[in-house]
């Protein structure tokens, strides 16, 4: 009678402890699930940084910047940084630029693909090349020159 008891006894506790530390494995995965969902849809969410015109996925970090303000205007080039394949980037700038305003001028796809846009008195490059470990970008905001100006055209 011991014997079985005594095996009772352990079979119990060993149901215990396996559910126990099936709980405590469960909650402490669902915990990290839940926060890397939230950190992620927090890095994740595109946005406007330095041009307040062109939405930039919140994949790519700044690496360099080199932008001039002044009133009703902001140009430069924003260089960016992250790991997102040149395809998605390129289906994410024509999908969005447009809802800005930008009108596609020309695309030119290879190896170091160029987007062309143009708006009002604007003109937008973005040139996205891949690299082996990460995907850079570069965003180049100018203003247009004027009619009859002495570039003959070319920037229209």
């Amino acid at each position: 009678m011991r014997q079985s008891r005594w095996m009772r006894t352990g079979i119990i506790l060993t149901a215990v402890l396996f559910f126990l530390t099936a709980a405590g494995c469960a909650g402490s995965q669902s915990v990290k699930k839940v926060t890397a969902l939230f950190q992620k849809k927090k890095e994740l969410a595109p946005r406007y940084l330095d041009f307040e015109d062109v939405l930039i996925p919140g994949e790519l970090e700044v690496d360099k910047k080199s932008v001039y303000q002044s009133p009703g205007f902001s140009g430069g080039v924003l260089t960016l940084k992250g790991r997102v394949d040149m395809i998605s980037l390129v289906t994410f700038f024509t999908a969005n630029m447009p809802k800005d305003s930008w009108i596609v001028v020309s695309e030119f796809k290879s190896p170091r693909t160029k987007l062309l846009f143009q708006k009002d008195r604007k003109r937008c490059v973005i040139s996205i090349s891949e690299g082996i470990l990460k995907t850079e970008v570069e965003v180049w905001i100018a203003p247009a020159t004027e009619e009859g100006s002495p570039d003959n055209g070319l920037l229209r």
